[in-house]
């Protein structure tokens, strides 16, 4: 497609124009359609109607790029060293382990080409349309802008269309705009800004004909329709690193600029001692081994899926590892409104009629609940006006109710199944009263009419002449404009007053509910049919009925924990703005009671400062387009924001993919929403956020913990070596027993810790400043104190067996096995088993949660340092030797100081 023929297409207001008008711009009729020539020469110069990415990468290089990781290089190093070292068996391993990362980043890295690839089967389609005068069945990728094309119930929209005829069309764009009820269409030219959730004389490529009929010419193809432009955004948007992985990126490359600094300097120390080069590549060697913490990516990796786990068992399926604690460091929260914060089942709570008010309780279409005046329940019998309201509404209704699986759903309209479910709560069942008072006919709603009538046997009110009864529902403009007459508070006629039922349409509607009027005529009993003619006058206007969709009860609970957790929860809604402000207002998002909300429209009009302005105070934005979405996500991102989006349509997933972490729902979600996002909510409810945010806090305390507890016996090793060289004395730790403390003790005793249950309060802390390095001071003066601890238990312990026993290898397994009872120790003062022995003993009665993984820990480490000195095999291995009894508790009790030392390092950075 040409520049030249995507401006003529973009450049034009299509909606602002009359119908007939766009066919003749595009060269087209709308009965003849276009021909065969006209077709092929436009495919030449518009190329086909689909949606393609941009030339990926080879997957070669991109494979390649994986290992360009600083985390990675202190692999590929460690493995180095140890084929240096002839140990090929141990390269193999740290080898697998970075070609494992690799692919790991590979698989996550295609996850935007998976995206475009569900965007573009998302709009494919066969279509009608209409050439040379006659209807056929085409590809939707060899539609042109100016074909005719025909909708019918069922159609997928496969173009950006203008609307040429439309009769009784409904169209859901729930995709596309975040409108959760289908959109009525209309043929009329709107105002040239007309937002594009309002645009009703236009259909969109990939919504869905719900119901009715229609015709239009397309206006636009491929990459230029509307869902086009969202593939273009997603392929603009770069790939954000997440807050743990840009920690992990920072602390890879200062670890890596001190190991190869200190080695280096190592290396130059000896040999400025005169020792030999080979003596001091070995000291070098081992003191890069010593400082590697080989066992750190294993452990983080196992703790992130762990958080999976966990989250999952709470209906959130994470689908890369960052995100588990991306979600835990979240400052603000960006939640759509339908379906995640509400019910997504619109349900009658208020009703006027009689000139009285009533109350319904009750949530969704559940069929329990009660009907309340002024707190009161309500006898029906007292109530003419409030029984026909809520008879009307079940007999003028289409749908129908049923339970599923343990959950209420509606077969239909979600409107009419509101109004279904208040009927049941006061007592009435749809299918008796359809017995009682069968439909004879029906008028179906009609957008250019806004109302349904029906007619059915029997009489409604007692003293009616009629023997049968029409029953309308729809807009209350074009209800009330057709009566003549109201009941009273005692059932009696009187004069209809329109101001009075204006009033409280506009009370009804500032709480954000949806008004629907229902009035009825009395008709002979020889009538069998009604028309338009029937209901043009003398009807009698019998109630309102005011509908929302409620905010979930947990949904409430989980916004105030999010708020109480220092976090912001923002709503951005393709709704009304007034239906949006009223669910906020509800769910207390602001608390001093005032909810800021601003519409697409608005935000518009509002340049950079302003802009930047609304973001930080506004809690709700409706009516928003794709790209404002995303242009909210990154204002809250360039304040230093790390921010969580939710989002289940197609017009979602630029701003998904954008956000630190996206959260795409599992029922609702369209595919390209859960193909661009990093979470998928498998019961998309807003309490499942707030439960994984619990989840990713707990994740990143034990990832701390980890980080706490495994860097100490690598500073120890560091310091025993490069000491050693500096005093020119034997080295008391083998680079090979280096390796086993670094790979299989650090990680049978670091595991446990990922397994480490939520601390209490974890809700109640502010989020983490997204700038804080991984390492925080108190943390580093937490590992400082440690490591001196363990060099002097190294050093300390090698020396003293080395000089009693003048027994080298001896002294190497005394050093090793005292350093891992100190571990022992510290593990427990770093749990939460040790926060609660700590707790009872000051009397503060603690009770001890899950901690059995601690214990297995310390049981897999007692086993293995076991093995690791008495078996000959690892004797001859690891060039230990076996200990005695006596030996044995030596070891113990130089370990034990570490109680101190702990309860010292707790008071700098305390672990829970």
């Amino acid at each position: 497609m040409t520049q030249t023929a995507i401006d003529q297409l973009q450049n034009q207001q299509w909606h602002s124009l009359g119908a007939q008008a766009v066919a003749q711009q595009l060269d087209s009729d709308a009965e003849v359609g276009l021909s065969t020539a006209q077709v092929r020469q436009r495919q030449e110069q518009y190329g086909p109607n689909e949606l393609k990415g941009k030339p990926p990468k080879s997957p070669i290089i991109r494979f390649l790029l994986q290992f360009h990781q600083p985390l990675l290089y202190i692999l590929l190093i460690a493995g180095a060293v140890k084929a240096f070292l002839g140990e090929w068996v141990s390269a193999g391993v740290i080898w697998g382990v970075t070609v494992i990362n690799a692919i790991i980043g590979f698989i996550q890295e295609s996850k935007a080409e998976s995206a475009i690839a569900a965007l573009a089967s998302s709009v494919q389609t066969d279509s009608t349309a209409i050439r040379d005068g006659q209807k056929v069945q085409v590809p939707s990728t060899e539609l042109v802008p100016g074909d005719i094309v025909v909708l019918a119930s069922g159609d997928k929209v496969p173009a950006d269309l203008r609307l040429l005829s439309a009769k009784n069309l409904q169209i859901n764009e729930s995709a596309l705009t975040g409108e959760s009820v289908a959109v009525e269409k209309s043929l009329s030219p709107l105002d040239a800004d007309a937002p594009l959730a309002e645009r009703t004389n236009m259909a969109y490529a990939g919504s869905f004909v719900t119901f009715g009929q229609g015709r239009g010419v397309v206006i636009a193809i491929g990459s230029i329709t509307e869902t086009g432009k969202i593939s273009q955004l997603m392929e603009e948007r770069t790939s954000l690193s997440t807050p743990l992985t840009r920690k992990f990126d920072k602390f890879s490359r200062t670890l890596l600029y001190i190991i190869l600094g200190v080695a280096s300097f190592t290396f130059a120390v000896g040999l400025g001692q005169g020792q030999s080069w080979v003596t001091m590549f070995e000291a070098a060697v081992a003191l890069a081994v010593s400082a590697i913490p080989e066992g750190l990516p294993a452990v983080v990796t196992v703790t992130l899926a762990i958080g999976v786990s966990r989250m999952a068992r709470r209906h959130a399926i994470v689908r890369n590892l960052p995100a588990v604690e991306t979600l835990g460091s979240a400052t603000v929260i960006c939640s759509d409104k339908t379906g995640t914060l509400t019910e997504n089942q619109m349900t009658v709570q208020r009703i006027y009629a009689g000139m009285q008010h009533y109350d319904l309780t009750g949530e969704g279409y559940i069929p329990e609940g009660e009907i309340l005046r002024e707190g009161n329940p309500v006898n029906l019998d007292e109530s003419v006006a409030l029984r026909q309201c809520l008879i009307a509404g079940l007999l003028c209704n289409d749908s129908h109710i049923e339970e599923h699986q343990g959950r209420w759903r509606t077969i239909g309209d979600p409107t009419e199944g509101g109004l279904i479910s208040a009927g049941r709560k006061a007592g009435f069942t749809q299918a008796q009263l359809e017995r009682e008072r069968p439909r004879l006919d029906t008028i179906p709603f009609e957008s250019e009419f806004q109302y349904m009538a029906t007619l059915n046997d029997g009489a409604a009110l007692d003293r009616q002449s009629g023997k049968r009864t029409i029953y309308l529902k729809g807009s209350v403009e074009a209800i009330v404009q057709r009566c003549g007459e109201m009941l009273d508070p005692q059932g009696q006629l009187q004069p209809i007053d329109p101001q009075l039922i204006s009033q409280q349409v506009d009370a009804m509607a500032s709480e954000g509910l949806r008004v629907l009027a229902f009035a009825l005529k009395p008709v002979g009993g020889t009538q069998h049919a009604v028309e338009h003619a029937d209901i043009e006058s003398g009807l009698i206007f019998i109630g309102l009925q005011g509908m929302i969709d409620p905010p979930r009860a947990e949904a409430i609970a989980a916004v105030e924990a999010c708020q109480g957790a220092g976090i912001q929860v923002k709503m951005i809604t393709g709704d009304h703005a007034i239906t949006a402000r009223a669910i906020a207002q509800r769910m207390g998002f602001n608390k001093n009671g005032e909810v800021l909300a601003y519409t697409g429209k608005e935000l518009t009009q509002m340049d950079g400062a302003d802009f930047a302005t609304a973001v930080e105070n506004a809690s709700v934005f409706a009516r928003v387009a794709p790209e404002q979405k995303l242009r909210l996500v990154e204002a809250l991102q360039s304040k230093g924001e790390v921010v969580a989006m939710t989002g289940d349509g197609v017009n979602d997933a630029p701003a998904l993919k954008q956000a630190d972490i996206g959260i795409a729902m599992g029922k609702a979600g369209t595919e390209v929403a859960k193909e661009a996002a990093d979470m998928i909510l498998t019961d998309d409810n807003f309490a499942s956020i707030e439960a994984a945010v619990e989840e990713g806090r707990t994740v990143y305390r034990n990832l701390l913990k980890a980080i706490a507890f495994i860097l100490p016996v690598n500073g120890g090793e560091s310091m025993t070596i490069l000491i050693s060289v500096m005093l020119g004395r034997i080295l008391p730790i083998l680079s090979l027993q280096v390796l086993w403390l670094n790979m299989i003790n650090s990680i049978a005793m670091t595991l446990p810790l990922a397994f480490e249950p939520k601390v209490d309060r974890v809700m109640q802390r502010p989020p983490r400043n997204p700038n804080t390095p991984l390492l925080s001071k108190n943390l580093l003066k937490r590992i400082v104190l440690i490591s001196l601890f363990n060099w002097v238990v190294i050093f300390g312990m090698f020396e003293w067996t080395r000089r009693t026993t003048g027994d080298v290898d001896l002294a190497r397994t005394m050093a090793i096995q005292a350093l891992v009872a100190g571990r022992i120790v510290y593990l427990i003062s770093i749990s939460q088993l040790g926060l609660a022995i700590v707790s009872n003993l000051t009397g503060k009665r603690k009770s001890v949660k899950d901690v059995r993984a601690i214990f297995v820990g310390i049981a897999v480490a007692i086993v293995s340092q076991f093995l690791f000195s008495q078996w000959s095999l690892m004797n001859q291995l690891f060039s230990t030797a076996p200990l005695n009894l006596n030996q044995w508790l030596i070891c113990a009790a130089v370990g034990l100081p570490m109680i101190v030392v702990a309860a010292i390092a707790n008071r700098f950075d305390p672990p829970n």
